[in-house]
Protein backbone atom coordinates (compact mmCIF):
# COMPACT_ATOMS: atom_id res chain seq x y z
CA UNK A 1 0.00 0.00 0.00
CA UNK A 2 2.96 2.61 1.12
CA UNK A 3 4.31 2.07 -2.27
CA UNK A 4 1.50 2.69 -4.72
CA UNK A 5 0.91 6.05 -2.19
CA UNK A 6 3.97 7.21 -3.39
CA UNK A 7 3.53 6.00 -6.55
CA UNK A 8 0.82 8.23 -6.70
CA UNK A 9 2.70 11.48 -5.54
CA UNK A 10 5.91 11.31 -6.33
CA UNK A 11 6.25 8.84 -9.48
CA UNK A 12 6.57 9.98 -12.83
CA UNK A 13 6.14 13.45 -12.46
CA UNK A 14 8.50 14.52 -14.82
CA UNK A 15 6.76 17.22 -17.25
CA UNK A 16 7.27 20.53 -15.87
CA UNK A 17 5.46 24.04 -16.63
CA UNK A 18 6.65 27.22 -15.29
CA UNK A 19 4.60 29.10 -12.88
CA UNK A 20 5.33 33.06 -11.58
CA UNK A 21 4.28 31.79 -7.90
CA UNK A 22 5.21 28.64 -7.69
CA UNK A 23 8.00 28.00 -9.78
CA UNK A 24 8.45 24.54 -11.66
CA UNK A 25 5.33 22.72 -11.49
CA UNK A 26 5.97 18.90 -12.10
CA UNK A 27 3.13 16.90 -13.88
CA UNK A 28 2.93 13.54 -15.52
CA UNK A 29 2.47 13.08 -19.05
CA UNK A 30 -0.91 11.81 -18.79
CA UNK A 31 -1.73 14.93 -16.63
CA UNK A 32 -0.19 16.98 -19.02
CA UNK A 33 -2.46 15.56 -21.60
CA UNK A 34 -5.52 16.71 -19.58
CA UNK A 35 -4.05 20.86 -19.78
CA UNK A 36 -4.33 19.79 -23.20
CA UNK A 37 -7.79 18.94 -23.13
CA UNK A 38 -10.58 21.55 -24.51
CA UNK A 39 -11.96 21.99 -21.52
CA UNK A 40 -8.87 23.03 -19.66
CA UNK A 41 -7.74 25.19 -22.80
CA UNK A 42 -11.08 26.95 -22.49
CA UNK A 43 -9.85 28.33 -18.59
CA UNK A 44 -6.92 30.18 -20.35
CA UNK A 45 -9.23 32.41 -22.32
CA UNK A 46 -11.05 33.01 -19.17
CA UNK A 47 -9.14 36.10 -16.88
CA UNK A 48 -9.29 34.40 -12.97
CA UNK A 49 -10.31 38.38 -11.96
CA UNK A 50 -12.24 39.24 -15.02
CA UNK A 51 -12.88 43.79 -14.74
CA UNK A 52 -10.61 44.34 -11.63
CA UNK A 53 -7.68 44.59 -14.61
CA UNK A 54 -9.48 47.97 -15.19
CA UNK A 55 -8.49 49.07 -11.57
CA UNK A 56 -5.28 46.59 -11.14
CA UNK A 57 -3.69 46.60 -14.46
CA UNK A 58 -1.57 43.25 -13.66
CA UNK A 59 -4.68 41.68 -13.12
CA UNK A 60 -4.47 39.42 -16.33
CA UNK A 61 -3.95 36.14 -14.89
CA UNK A 62 -6.18 33.29 -16.04
CA UNK A 63 -8.39 30.30 -14.19
CA UNK A 64 -5.70 27.84 -16.17
CA UNK A 65 -2.77 29.54 -14.13
CA UNK A 66 -4.62 29.28 -11.02
CA UNK A 67 -5.41 25.89 -11.79
CA UNK A 68 -2.16 24.68 -11.81
CA UNK A 69 -1.43 26.52 -9.05
CA UNK A 70 -4.26 24.89 -6.70
CA UNK A 71 -3.08 21.55 -8.60
CA UNK A 72 0.55 22.01 -7.44
CA UNK A 73 -0.83 22.74 -3.65
CA UNK A 74 -2.80 19.35 -3.45
CA UNK A 75 -0.20 17.84 -4.16
CA UNK A 76 2.17 18.98 -2.26
CA UNK A 77 -0.57 18.97 0.79
CA UNK A 78 -1.41 15.56 0.05
CA UNK A 79 2.28 14.24 0.54
CA UNK A 80 2.74 15.91 3.87
CA UNK A 81 -0.92 14.23 4.99
CA UNK A 82 0.57 10.60 3.75
CA UNK A 83 3.78 11.49 5.60
CA UNK A 84 1.50 11.90 8.88
CA UNK A 85 -0.85 8.86 8.08
CA UNK A 86 -3.36 9.45 5.36
CA UNK A 87 -2.25 7.02 3.28
CA UNK A 88 -3.89 4.12 5.86
CA UNK A 89 -6.96 5.56 3.89
CA UNK A 90 -6.30 7.06 0.71
CA UNK A 91 -5.48 4.92 -2.23
CA UNK A 92 -3.44 5.23 -5.34
CA UNK A 93 -6.76 5.56 -7.53
CA UNK A 94 -8.20 7.77 -5.36
CA UNK A 95 -5.12 10.42 -5.00
CA UNK A 96 -4.59 10.72 -8.62
CA UNK A 97 -8.25 11.24 -9.18
CA UNK A 98 -7.95 14.60 -6.35
CA UNK A 99 -5.08 15.39 -8.51
CA UNK A 100 -7.22 15.35 -11.75
CA UNK A 101 -10.24 17.24 -9.43
CA UNK A 102 -7.66 20.17 -8.49
CA UNK A 103 -6.50 20.77 -11.76
CA UNK A 104 -10.29 20.92 -13.26
CA UNK A 105 -12.14 21.98 -10.46
CA UNK A 106 -13.02 25.30 -12.35
CA UNK A 107 -13.43 23.39 -15.51
CA UNK A 108 -17.14 24.80 -15.68
CA UNK A 109 -16.17 27.84 -14.36
CA UNK A 110 -18.28 31.13 -15.82
CA UNK A 111 -16.06 33.62 -17.31
CA UNK A 112 -15.83 37.25 -16.28
CA UNK A 113 -15.40 36.46 -12.76
CA UNK A 114 -18.25 35.88 -10.91
CA UNK A 115 -20.44 37.64 -12.36
CA UNK A 116 -23.05 35.40 -13.80
CA UNK A 117 -22.79 33.24 -10.22
CA UNK A 118 -25.85 35.26 -9.26
CA UNK A 119 -28.13 34.65 -12.48
CA UNK A 120 -30.47 31.43 -12.41
CA UNK A 121 -27.63 28.63 -13.85
CA UNK A 122 -26.63 25.27 -12.62
CA UNK A 123 -23.81 25.96 -9.82
CA UNK A 124 -20.11 26.08 -11.69
CA UNK A 125 -19.03 22.80 -9.56
CA UNK A 126 -21.73 21.15 -11.39
CA UNK A 127 -20.84 21.98 -15.04
CA UNK A 128 -17.11 20.75 -14.18
CA UNK A 129 -18.26 17.89 -12.71
CA UNK A 130 -20.13 17.06 -16.25
CA UNK A 131 -17.17 18.00 -17.98
CA UNK A 132 -14.85 16.18 -16.03
CA UNK A 133 -17.21 13.08 -16.77
CA UNK A 134 -18.00 13.33 -20.31
CA UNK A 135 -15.03 12.22 -22.84
CA UNK A 136 -12.11 12.65 -24.06
CA UNK A 137 -11.88 13.94 -20.40
CA UNK A 138 -12.82 10.76 -18.90
CA UNK A 139 -10.35 8.65 -20.67
CA UNK A 140 -7.65 11.44 -19.84
CA UNK A 141 -8.29 10.90 -16.03
CA UNK A 142 -8.39 6.90 -16.69
CA UNK A 143 -5.05 7.10 -18.51
CA UNK A 144 -3.65 9.13 -15.49
CA UNK A 145 -4.79 6.63 -12.70
CA UNK A 146 -7.66 7.86 -11.46
CA UNK A 147 -11.54 7.70 -11.46
CA UNK A 148 -13.47 10.48 -13.35
CA UNK A 149 -16.66 9.51 -11.37
CA UNK A 150 -14.58 10.13 -8.23
CA UNK A 151 -13.07 13.35 -9.40
CA UNK A 152 -16.58 14.59 -10.08
CA UNK A 153 -17.92 13.81 -6.50
CA UNK A 154 -14.92 15.49 -5.21
CA UNK A 155 -15.73 19.08 -6.98
CA UNK A 156 -19.63 18.78 -7.16
CA UNK A 157 -20.80 18.27 -3.49
CA UNK A 158 -24.31 17.73 -5.17
CA UNK A 159 -23.69 14.14 -6.16
CA UNK A 160 -24.07 11.69 -3.47
CA UNK A 161 -21.20 9.56 -2.57
CA UNK A 162 -22.90 7.53 -0.21
CA UNK A 163 -21.05 7.87 2.83
CA UNK A 164 -17.37 7.14 0.83
CA UNK A 165 -14.91 8.32 3.63
CA UNK A 166 -12.19 8.86 1.06
CA UNK A 167 -13.93 11.03 -1.37
CA UNK A 168 -15.00 13.27 1.38
CA UNK A 169 -11.77 13.67 2.88
CA UNK A 170 -10.79 14.68 0.13
CA UNK A 171 -14.20 17.24 -0.06
CA UNK A 172 -12.86 18.81 2.83
CA UNK A 173 -9.16 19.27 1.29
CA UNK A 174 -10.41 20.77 -1.20
CA UNK A 175 -13.04 23.21 0.02
CA UNK A 176 -12.24 24.75 3.43
CA UNK A 177 -10.10 26.74 5.63
CA UNK A 178 -6.79 26.05 4.41
CA UNK A 179 -7.55 24.34 0.80
CA UNK A 180 -5.25 24.87 -1.78
CA UNK A 181 -7.98 26.56 -3.84
CA UNK A 182 -7.71 29.68 -1.79
CA UNK A 183 -4.25 29.57 -0.88
CA UNK A 184 -3.92 29.54 -4.14
CA UNK A 185 -5.84 32.81 -5.10
CA UNK A 186 -5.01 34.76 -2.61
CA UNK A 187 -1.28 34.85 -3.41
CA UNK A 188 -1.95 35.11 -6.80
CA UNK A 189 -4.29 37.70 -7.05
CA UNK A 190 -2.17 39.76 -4.71
CA UNK A 191 0.90 39.06 -6.79
CA UNK A 192 -0.79 40.38 -10.01
CA UNK A 193 -2.79 43.11 -8.64
CA UNK A 194 0.36 44.36 -6.94
CA UNK A 195 -1.23 44.66 -3.67
CA UNK A 196 0.46 43.42 -0.44
CA UNK A 197 -2.60 41.58 1.50
CA UNK A 198 -2.52 37.89 0.33
CA UNK A 199 0.61 36.82 0.76
CA UNK A 200 0.87 33.59 2.58
CA UNK A 201 3.32 31.59 4.56
CA UNK A 202 2.63 28.26 2.74
CA UNK A 203 5.46 26.48 4.02
CA UNK A 204 4.71 26.84 7.68
CA UNK A 205 0.74 26.51 7.03
CA UNK A 206 1.68 22.97 5.87
CA UNK A 207 4.05 22.32 8.91
CA UNK A 208 0.59 23.04 11.04
CA UNK A 209 -1.17 20.66 9.27
CA UNK A 210 -2.35 16.79 9.87
CA UNK A 211 -4.41 14.61 8.57
CA UNK A 212 -8.12 13.29 10.09
CA UNK A 213 -10.13 10.90 8.40
CA UNK A 214 -13.51 12.91 8.41
CA UNK A 215 -12.25 16.47 9.36
CA UNK A 216 -9.83 16.80 6.18
CA UNK A 217 -7.12 18.53 8.07
CA UNK A 218 -6.35 19.78 11.95
CA UNK A 219 -3.92 22.26 12.50
CA UNK A 220 -1.60 22.78 15.75
CA UNK A 221 -2.27 25.90 18.03
CA UNK A 222 1.36 27.30 16.17
CA UNK A 223 -0.94 27.62 13.12
CA UNK A 224 -3.32 29.81 14.66
CA UNK A 225 -1.91 32.96 13.31
CA UNK A 226 -1.25 31.38 10.14
CA UNK A 227 -5.34 31.16 9.63
CA UNK A 228 -5.56 34.65 11.36
CA UNK A 229 -3.40 36.02 8.21
CA UNK A 230 -5.54 34.01 5.93
CA UNK A 231 -8.74 35.26 6.86
CA UNK A 232 -7.69 38.88 7.49
CA UNK A 233 -5.90 38.83 3.71
CA UNK A 234 -9.23 37.27 2.31
CA UNK A 235 -10.69 40.42 4.17
CA UNK A 236 -8.92 42.65 2.46
CA UNK A 237 -8.78 41.55 -1.02
CA UNK A 238 -12.55 41.52 -1.11
CA UNK A 239 -12.59 45.08 0.71
CA UNK A 240 -9.84 46.39 -1.56
CA UNK A 241 -10.15 43.87 -4.97
CA UNK A 242 -12.94 41.55 -5.17
CA UNK A 243 -15.53 43.84 -4.36
CA UNK A 244 -13.92 47.49 -5.51
CA UNK A 245 -16.95 49.38 -6.44
CA UNK A 246 -15.18 49.35 -10.17
CA UNK A 247 -15.27 46.03 -9.76
CA UNK A 248 -19.40 45.50 -8.53
CA UNK A 249 -20.35 48.14 -10.97
CA UNK A 250 -18.79 46.26 -14.34
CA UNK A 251 -20.33 42.99 -13.09
CA UNK A 252 -23.17 44.17 -12.34
CA UNK A 253 -23.76 45.87 -15.83
CA UNK A 254 -22.99 42.45 -17.28
CA UNK A 255 -25.52 40.40 -14.52
CA UNK A 256 -28.25 43.31 -15.51
CA UNK A 257 -28.22 42.81 -19.29
CA UNK A 258 -28.14 38.79 -18.62
CA UNK A 259 -30.61 38.77 -16.65
CA UNK A 260 -32.62 40.42 -18.42
CA UNK A 261 -31.85 37.88 -21.52
CA UNK A 262 -33.05 35.18 -19.16
CA UNK A 263 -36.02 36.42 -18.05
CA UNK A 264 -37.30 37.40 -21.54
CA UNK A 265 -36.45 34.04 -22.94
CA UNK A 266 -33.86 35.70 -25.38
CA UNK A 267 -31.24 33.88 -23.93
CA UNK A 268 -31.06 29.65 -22.45
CA UNK A 269 -29.07 28.79 -19.19
CA UNK A 270 -27.29 26.81 -21.87
CA UNK A 271 -25.91 29.63 -24.07
CA UNK A 272 -24.12 31.03 -20.73
CA UNK A 273 -22.33 27.72 -20.36
CA UNK A 274 -18.87 26.85 -21.10
CA UNK A 275 -18.12 30.49 -22.61
CA UNK A 276 -14.72 32.01 -22.55
CA UNK A 277 -14.25 35.79 -22.08
CA UNK A 278 -14.05 36.45 -25.47
CA UNK A 279 -17.06 34.05 -26.00
CA UNK A 280 -19.62 36.11 -23.58
CA UNK A 281 -18.39 39.68 -25.29
CA UNK A 282 -19.95 37.98 -28.94
CA UNK A 283 -22.77 36.30 -27.36
CA UNK A 284 -23.62 39.84 -26.20
CA UNK A 285 -22.58 41.76 -29.45
CA UNK A 286 -25.09 39.26 -31.07
CA UNK A 287 -27.92 39.96 -28.72
CA UNK A 288 -27.71 43.81 -29.53
CA UNK A 289 -27.66 43.18 -33.11
CA UNK A 290 -30.60 41.25 -33.09
CA UNK A 291 -32.76 44.09 -31.16
CA UNK A 292 -31.75 43.58 -27.73
CA UNK A 293 -30.62 47.45 -26.13
CA UNK A 294 -29.87 46.53 -22.64
CA UNK A 295 -27.10 44.41 -23.60
CA UNK A 296 -25.39 47.93 -24.44
CA UNK A 297 -24.90 47.53 -20.61
CA UNK A 298 -22.59 44.68 -21.08
CA UNK A 299 -20.64 45.90 -23.82
CA UNK A 300 -20.24 49.10 -22.30
CA UNK A 301 -18.76 47.15 -19.38
CA UNK A 302 -15.68 45.01 -21.52
CA UNK A 303 -14.93 48.66 -22.47
CA UNK A 304 -14.34 50.13 -19.53
CA UNK A 305 -17.52 52.40 -19.30
CA UNK A 306 -18.82 51.92 -16.03
CA UNK A 307 -21.90 53.70 -14.44
CA UNK A 308 -21.12 56.24 -11.86
CA UNK A 309 -21.94 55.57 -8.16
CA UNK A 310 -24.63 57.54 -6.94
CA UNK A 311 -25.76 55.86 -3.34
CA UNK A 312 -24.84 53.24 -1.03
CA UNK A 313 -25.74 51.33 1.82
CA UNK A 314 -24.91 48.75 5.00
CA UNK A 315 -26.71 45.87 4.13
CA UNK A 316 -28.75 43.29 6.25
CA UNK A 317 -29.72 39.74 5.01
CA UNK A 318 -32.23 39.19 7.85
CA UNK A 319 -34.05 42.77 7.38
CA UNK A 320 -33.42 43.36 3.67
CA UNK A 321 -33.90 40.27 2.14
CA UNK A 322 -36.22 41.51 -0.44
CA UNK A 323 -33.41 42.32 -2.17
CA UNK A 324 -31.55 39.05 -1.95
CA UNK A 325 -33.07 37.64 -5.05
CA UNK A 326 -31.61 39.45 -8.22
CA UNK A 327 -35.26 38.38 -9.39
CA UNK A 328 -36.31 41.37 -7.68
CA UNK A 329 -34.06 44.37 -8.24
CA UNK A 330 -35.60 45.86 -11.21
CA UNK A 331 -38.56 46.75 -9.32
CA UNK A 332 -36.75 48.53 -7.12
CA UNK A 333 -34.76 50.23 -9.96
CA UNK A 334 -38.18 51.11 -11.46
CA UNK A 335 -39.15 52.67 -8.68
CA UNK A 336 -35.99 54.75 -7.95
CA UNK A 337 -35.95 55.88 -11.99
CA UNK A 338 -39.68 56.85 -11.38
CA UNK A 339 -38.96 58.69 -8.41
CA UNK A 340 -36.08 60.54 -10.34
CA UNK A 341 -38.38 61.04 -13.36
CA UNK A 342 -40.64 62.71 -11.30
CA UNK A 343 -38.64 65.33 -9.50
CA UNK A 344 -36.42 66.21 -12.71
CA UNK A 345 -38.98 65.85 -15.29
CA UNK A 346 -36.81 64.09 -17.53
CA UNK A 347 -37.83 60.41 -18.49
CA UNK A 348 -35.36 58.02 -16.99
CA UNK A 349 -35.93 54.26 -16.82
CA UNK A 350 -34.85 51.36 -14.73
CA UNK A 351 -32.68 50.11 -17.46
CA UNK A 352 -30.11 53.20 -16.29
CA UNK A 353 -29.98 52.13 -12.65
CA UNK A 354 -28.58 49.14 -11.52
CA UNK A 355 -28.92 48.18 -7.70
CA UNK A 356 -26.16 45.78 -6.56
CA UNK A 357 -26.17 43.79 -3.76
CA UNK A 358 -23.14 41.62 -2.89
CA UNK A 359 -23.57 37.60 -2.75
CA UNK A 360 -23.27 36.46 0.84
CA UNK A 361 -19.89 34.68 1.90
CA UNK A 362 -18.08 32.98 4.75
CA UNK A 363 -14.45 33.21 6.36
CA UNK A 364 -14.67 29.10 6.64
CA UNK A 365 -13.70 28.60 10.57
CA UNK A 366 -14.28 25.03 10.69
CA UNK A 367 -11.04 23.68 11.52
CA UNK A 368 -10.22 21.82 14.68
CA UNK A 369 -7.35 23.20 16.90
CA UNK A 370 -5.06 20.65 18.09
CA UNK A 371 -3.61 21.48 21.59
CA UNK A 372 -6.44 23.79 22.04
CA UNK A 373 -9.15 20.70 21.93
CA UNK A 374 -12.07 22.69 20.04
CA UNK A 375 -12.45 24.23 16.68
CA UNK A 376 -11.07 27.46 15.76
CA UNK A 377 -14.31 29.55 16.28
CA UNK A 378 -13.72 28.87 19.96
CA UNK A 379 -10.41 29.00 20.09
CA UNK A 380 -7.94 31.77 21.42
CA UNK A 381 -8.12 33.57 18.13
CA UNK A 382 -9.06 36.99 17.71
CA UNK A 383 -11.09 36.06 15.23
CA UNK A 384 -12.79 33.66 16.82
CA UNK A 385 -17.25 34.11 16.75
CA UNK A 386 -18.17 37.73 16.84
CA UNK A 387 -14.97 39.55 15.18
CA UNK A 388 -15.26 37.26 11.71
CA UNK A 389 -18.96 37.88 11.50
CA UNK A 390 -18.12 41.89 12.04
CA UNK A 391 -15.68 41.66 9.12
CA UNK A 392 -18.15 39.98 6.75
CA UNK A 393 -21.33 42.53 7.95
CA UNK A 394 -18.48 45.45 7.31
CA UNK A 395 -17.86 44.25 3.80
CA UNK A 396 -21.87 44.18 2.95
CA UNK A 397 -22.41 47.32 1.26
CA UNK A 398 -25.77 47.45 -1.28
CA UNK A 399 -24.97 49.80 -3.90
CA UNK A 400 -26.95 51.98 -6.41
CA UNK A 401 -25.00 52.73 -10.04
CA UNK A 402 -26.46 55.15 -12.38
CA UNK A 403 -25.40 56.30 -16.12
CA UNK A 404 -23.37 59.05 -16.12
CA UNK A 405 -25.58 60.99 -18.67
CA UNK A 406 -28.38 61.05 -15.78
CA UNK A 407 -26.31 61.52 -12.88
CA UNK A 408 -24.36 64.59 -13.68
CA UNK A 409 -26.17 67.57 -11.62
CA UNK A 410 -28.56 65.23 -10.04
CA UNK A 411 -26.55 63.66 -7.07
CA UNK A 412 -28.56 65.25 -4.44
CA UNK A 413 -31.93 64.06 -6.22
CA UNK A 414 -30.29 60.44 -6.45
CA UNK A 415 -29.43 60.28 -3.19
CA UNK A 416 -33.16 61.72 -1.77
CA UNK A 417 -34.58 59.15 -4.41
CA UNK A 418 -33.03 56.04 -3.50
CA UNK A 419 -32.94 56.58 -0.06
CA UNK A 420 -36.66 56.79 -0.24
CA UNK A 421 -37.06 53.44 -2.32
CA UNK A 422 -34.47 51.32 -0.36
CA UNK A 423 -36.38 52.93 2.79
CA UNK A 424 -39.36 51.15 1.41
CA UNK A 425 -37.27 48.02 1.34
CA UNK A 426 -35.86 48.45 5.19
CA UNK A 427 -32.97 49.55 4.67
CA UNK A 428 -31.33 52.52 5.96
CA UNK A 429 -29.53 54.37 3.83
CA UNK A 430 -26.48 56.53 3.82
CA UNK A 431 -25.74 59.02 1.06
CA UNK A 432 -22.60 59.28 -1.26
CA UNK A 433 -21.58 61.97 -3.29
Amino acid sequence: MKKSIDGALYGSFTEPVRDALWGHIYLTPELEAITRSNAFIRLHRIAQLGPANFCYPGATHTRAAHSLGVYHLTRRMLSILCERGASEWLSFSGIRSMLCAALLHDAGHFPYAHSLKELPLAPHEELSGLLIKAEPVRSLIAAAGGDADISAAIVDDGIDVKGDTEILFYRKLLSGCLDPDKLDYLNRDARYCGVPYGAQDIDFIFSTLYPHPERGVDITARGIPSVEAILFSKYMMYRSVYWHRSVRCATAMVKKALLEGLLQKSLRAEDLYNLSDSGLLMLMSRMFELGHPLFALGLRAYEGQFFSLAAEFPFDDASQHNLCDIKERPYYESKIAAELSAETGVAINGEQLIIDVPEPFLFETDLFIRGENCFFDKSTSFFAGKTARDCIKSLRVARVFIDGAVYDGREELISKAANEIFASASIRGENVH
